[in-house]
């Protein structure tokens, strides 16, 4: 899952970013308003964590521009601020949760997970052929036996069984999943698909990883399909 992360104390931002990243997010950082637009405007995002304190535009005017524009991202506003009235127009401006700082990093991750419930919460497990991926316990799983995915071979796989059939770029995974900034270079995408057909393998499954030159990658059935 991929969140937006708009906060302007600079360590406050890096350590809740550490902390999505612990728990199979990835993360993009923002310090205004304003970028915060910018960001939402070029890329989708599964949440937004929104400071309402914030330089050039403050979190509230964000968020009414974000409504505006009619996207419908999940936002949890983060303030300083816990009086009623706060939280009232916080809400009333669009916000899905408010959270008054300080908090408890368990609280923000409980929070998320409530907040984007709504796309998990009929299934938790993801299925294409004998395999399936546990989004709770992030583990991939045949009948031939299961194992636990590190985060970013976790948020890859998530993201070829949310699309199967669909190619996907190298550029998409790295933005999906390593962020909107990041230097990530597209052979370390091809580093961890490899991973992942070895897992593949292992489990005997019977959906593949398929290259397609110069396009991408898309997860195949191997009866309709051959590497």
């Amino acid at each position: 899952m991929k969140i937006l992360l708009a906060e302007d104390e600079r360590l406050l931002a890096k350590a809740l970013s550490k902390i999505l990243e612990k728990n199979n997010y990835t993360a993009d950082v923002v310090y205004n308003g304003r970028e915060t637009l910018d960001y939402l405007a070029v890329s989708d995002y599964d949440a937004v964590i929104l400071d309402i304190m914030m330089p050039e535009m403050d979190g509230i005017t964000a968020l009414k521009e974000i409504r505006k524009s009619g996207n419908m991202v999940p936002v949890i506003l983060l303030t300083a601020k816990c009086e009623v009235e706060d939280k009232v127009l916080g809400l009333d401006s669009g916000a899905n949760d408010y959270l008054a700082k300080p908090f408890d990093s368990r609280e923000l991750l409980a929070r998320i997970r409530s907040i984007t419930r709504g796309k998990t919460e009929a299934d938790t497990k993801l299925r294409m052929g004998n395999i399936s991926l546990d989004r709770a316990t992030y583990e991939l799983s045949s009948p031939s036996g299961s194992m636990k995915l590190p985060n970013k071979e976790y948020q890859l796989m998530e993201y070829l069984l949310s699309n199967p059939h669909r190619i996907i770029s190298t550029d998409r995974f790295i933005e999906k999943v390593w962020g909107y900034e990041s230097d990530v270079e597209i052979n370390t995408v091809w580093v961890y698909i490899s991973y992942l057909r070895r897992k593949l393998t292992e489990l005997d499954a019977d959906i593949q990883i398929k290259a397609s030159r110069n396009a991408g990658y898309s997860l195949e059935n191997k009866d309709d399909q051959q590497a």
